[in-house]
């Protein structure tokens, strides 16, 4: 293989043809077998090798050589060093570890500039602002199985935030699955023999070896960080599998982001069952925080939702939305400071005014106890405390009750403000290393390194004008580069009049440059004052990050309160917004909603149209709903905003209603659309029957079933029999009867009213003016006796004749059915089925109609479109 006109091989260590930059670049690549490695060589960092041809074609840049030895050359890419973040986005987007390997000093050792790996970054170990969310955290987590129970733990490095929970239920994997549904972490930790969890989800799975899950590994791992003699403290001394997932992290923290442990001081225990539970199915058919179509934020709940004012506010926010409430209390009393928000709407501007220069002091302050962070993080860590006293003060004078109780809870720093002020310049830099951080006053040697450099500055700005008056030369001029320093230069024609005390420091094609032995020592003077300032002011910065670090619980614990504050202030802001409702929450099994909406659709829709509200009760005699109706008269919205209300009065929020008295859920369920796994080999069927057998192996008398058009997948009886049957076990299974919405086009099942005493029928009216069909959208008691699919069909866009034989179609089968002709449209006539005389006339002519049921005349239907099939049309 032969790339830009070399041969290409591989170099190994050892080999005599190794240059000392390849061996080194080999033994530092043996370190790290499985992670792409970024070399840094001056301005760049280079891929070599296999690294080089993954690189090439994941960041789309030209796969060039580079010689080893004579003639022989090895595969290279290379990315500028200043446009690292982006490409290392794009790596880290789509699953690759990265190592990123430094020059360490710029002195070489025996010829070669020492190189080491400062950090390896993978998608759950990013600290970068550039590659990370604002709105949303960036997990790592680890999942443990041993039969069927399960420990997992996950971790936000970029806010500290580190939990772990251990499952002993037989559905422990399920369990399992639905958490990191919950959580989307950015990179998941199993072991090198575990089963695959969740392909659906597209998780970036990293394999760890079998012996790192090692109980004895793991408890080490965590006594040794937290510097502990006991785990018990963390709730983990009976949760050993618990253990193993969060010390498995710990070890692998150690190892890809040693910063990052400084962030973990301790790890909380939490069990699911404290929180609604919501399984994958449920929030992509809510589309609760994404699109089922395309996955964006955008027109989900929550991006209708959140209108949170600061990025930790918008984290927790999304929290909440993953996690609804179960005890009352607690939902009564978030609900108390969001009404307290949407009250007062004067107050609610001015504190979400006051929030928005807090920005992530979150990340902020954990990017300084990571030490990555810059003097401009430091800068808008200063901006937030210098907002404490105008929010507290506003809190405390003019908010009414719970939200008068933050302004206790914001407790100030004012002697690290103090020093902040005193520190800091007023607009820090971006990065450490070009000076201009520290600002006069603050330090007297730095003041005095400063202040002797002024004075050789000043001369150097003046020697260009003086020495143009002295020598006469017009076109002289003063500058300066990196390679020679400070230099005059000359145009060529005048450099024959240049002074004797000028020495020739280089030829240019128009000019020559030239230097004094004046100008190299102020030059001396100016760059070594540089390199102390910037030596200084870099050991300066790190004494201030210091002293932020010695202030991180309370400013942690702060920025714990502004998200929360933030996150009530916007369910306020939204419950002002659209119009929500108080819903009375209680323990009682009751649901009754007047007046609800879909907030999504309603939002959606143009200038003009109007969502139409809907009632729900569901009382004793009315648990199971059988709800028929047309095809896109909005069953299946009606029946996603009643989950939605359900699910939102347990977050604590308001609900698109008029009114609603809600008792606790303990699940949603949903079964909603049609969706195939081919990665798995399953049918769009057999995801519906899997989804459907979920439910009712775990589905208690307190949950919410939201189930629509279960059996279309299959055939027509096989559907309709497996509706019956489902809706039958919702109803008859001691224990269970749960609150249940079953929207269906199968008409028969409305006879269930009749058998069964929890089930009620009610359908969405249509209305039929001079052959037109519209929808009105209104749910009423009653079932319906047509879809009007051939009408929705119509809507759509299907070619008249389609239509037209479509409709022919139906009123022959609706003949058969034992219902009677349908009217056609005028000018359409009914063809001919049959030509001539057929001994099926006869079979037909036979049929007793009046004793036929509809199930007996859909075989027979379907017995005769056998036969002819078979034999061929018109050969009976």
């Amino acid at each position: 293989m032969l790339i830009a006109g070399f041969r290409i091989a591989v170099v190994k260590t050892g080999d005599d043809k190794a240059s000392p930059v390849r061996a080194q670049y080999l033994r530092i690549k043996r370190q790290y077998p499985d992670t792409l490695v970024l070399f840094r060589l001056g301005d760049f960092y280079e891929a070599f090798d296999a690294d080089a041809e993954l690189a090439a074609r994941e960041l789309d840049i030209v796969l060039t050589a580079r010689p080893v030895s004579k003639g022989v050359a090895v595969p290279m890419a290379g990315i500028p060093y200043h446009a690292l973040e982006g490409y290392l986005a794009v790596l880290i987007g789509r699953g690759h570890r990265v190592a990123i390997c430094e020059q360490i000093g710029s002195v070489p050792v025996n010829g070669l500039v020492p190189r080491e790996v400062v950090r390896v970054v993978t998608p759950g170990t990013v600290v970068e602002t550039g590659l990370l969310e604002d709105a949303r955290n960036n997990y790592l987590a680890c999942c443990v199985f041993d039969g069927t129970q399960a420990g997992f733990a996950f971790v936000d490095i970029t806010t500290g935030e580190f939990k772990a929970a251990e499952f002993r239920t037989p559905d422990s994997f399920q369990v399992v699955a639905r958490e990191l549904a919950r959580i989307r972490p950015a990179e998941v930790l199993l072991a090198e023999e575990a089963a695959q969890i969740a392909p659906e989800m597209g998780l970036h799975i990293q394999r760890v070896p079998a012996w790192k899950f090692e109980l004895g590994i793991c408890r080490e791992n965590l006594i040794g960080h937290f510097q502990v003699a006991t785990l018990a403290g963390f709730g983990l001394a009976d949760a050993p599998l618990a253990l193993r997932a969060a010390g498995v992290i710990v070890g692998y923290l150690r190892e890809m982001q040693p910063p990052a442990l400084r962030l973990l001081t301790g790890v909380a225990v939490y069990h699911p069952g404290t929180f609604m539970q919501l399984d994958a199915s449920t929030r992509r058919n809510l589309e609760l925080t994404e699109t089922i179509r395309g996955g964006s934020v955008r027109g989900s709940l929550l991006g209708l939702l959140d209108c949170t004012v600061t990025p930790m506010g918008a984290r927790l926010f999304r929290q909440w939305f993953q996690l609804p409430l179960l005890d009352v209390d607690q939902i009564c009393s978030r609900q108390a400071g969001v009404w307290a928000g949407r009250s007062d709407g004067v107050l609610r501007a001015n504190a979400r005014k006051c929030l928005k220069i807090f920005g992530d002091l979150e990340r902020l302050v954990n990017r300084v106890l990571g030490g990555t962070a810059t003097p401009r993080d430091v800068g808008a860590i200063r901006s937030a405390l210098r907002g404490l006293p105008a929010l507290r003060q506003l809190l405390s004078a003019d908010a009414p009750e719970p939200l008068n109780a933050f302004a206790a809870r914001l407790a100030g720093t004012p002697e690290l403000l103090a020093v902040l002020e005193s520190a800091l310049v007023p607009e820090p830099p971006a990065g450490a290393g070009s000076g201009g951080i520290v600002a006069a006053g603050w330090s007297a040697e730095l003041d005095g390194i400063v202040e002797s450099s002024r004075a050789a500055r000043e001369w150097i700005a003046g020697l260009e004008p003086s020495e143009r008056q002295r020598t006469g030369i017009r076109t002289l001029r003063v500058g300066f580069n990196r390679v020679f320093g400070y230099y005059i230069e000359i145009s060529r024609a005048a450099a024959v009049q240049a002074p004797e005390n000028y020495v020739r420091k280089q030829t240019l094609v128009n000019a020559e440059r030239f230097i004094t032995q004046e100008l190299k020592e102020y030059e001396t003077l100016v760059l070594n004052a540089e390199e102390q300032i910037n030596t200084l002011e870099q050991r300066l910065f790190v004494e201030v990050c210091e002293r932020i670090a010695a202030e991180a619980p309370q400013l942690l614990l702060t920025a714990q309160v502004l998200a929360e504050l933030d996150a009530l202030l916007a369910l306020g802001e939204v419950a002002s917004r659209h119009n929500f409702a108080r819903p009375q929450v209680v323990v009682d099994d009751v649901l009754e909603l007047r007046g609800c909406w879909h907030p999504v659709v309603a939002d959606m829709l143009s200038d003009g149209q109007r969502f139409v509200p809907n009632d729900c009760s569901m009382p004793e005699a009315e648990r199971i709903w059988v709800l028929t109706g047309p095809n896109m008269s909005g069953k299946s919205t009606f029946l996603r905003q009643v989950a939605l209300c359900v699910l939102l009065a347990q977050v604590g929020s308001g609900v698109p209603a008029a009114s609603a008295r809600i008792g606790v859920v303990d699940r949603i369920f949903t079964r909603i659309g049609a969706q195939d796994e081919i990665y798995s080999g399953q049918s769009t069927f057999m995801v519906e029957m899997v989804e459907t057998a979920n439910i009712l192996q775990h589905a208690t008398a307190r949950s919410l079933l939201v189930l629509d058009e279960v059996g279309r997948g299959t055939s027509t009886y096989d559907g309709l029999s497996l509706a019956w049957a489902i809706l039958e076990f919702v109803h008859n299974r001691p224990g269970l009867r749960a609150k249940t919405l079953f929207a269906t086009h199968y008409h028969e099942l409305t006879q269930l009213s009749e058998q069964l005493e929890a089930v009620a029928n009610y359908n969405v009216r249509v209305s039929e003016e001079r052959g037109e069909v519209v929808f009105t959208h209104t749910i009423a008691a009653g079932g319906a006796d047509r879809s009007y699919g051939i009408h929705v069909a119509q809507l759509a866009g299907i070619p008249r004749l389609v239509i037209q034989r479509a409709q022919e179609i139906l009123s022959a089968l609706e003949l058969a059915a034992g219902r009677g002709p349908a009217p056609l449209p005028a000018g359409v006539r009914q063809m001919s089925m049959f030509s001539g005389h057929s001994p099926l006339l006869d079979e037909i002519d036979a049929l007793d109609l009046a004793a036929t049921s509809p199930l007996q005349a859909l075989n027979i239907l379907s017995e005769l479109q056998r036969r002819l099939k078979a034999a061929g049309a018109g050969k009976f």
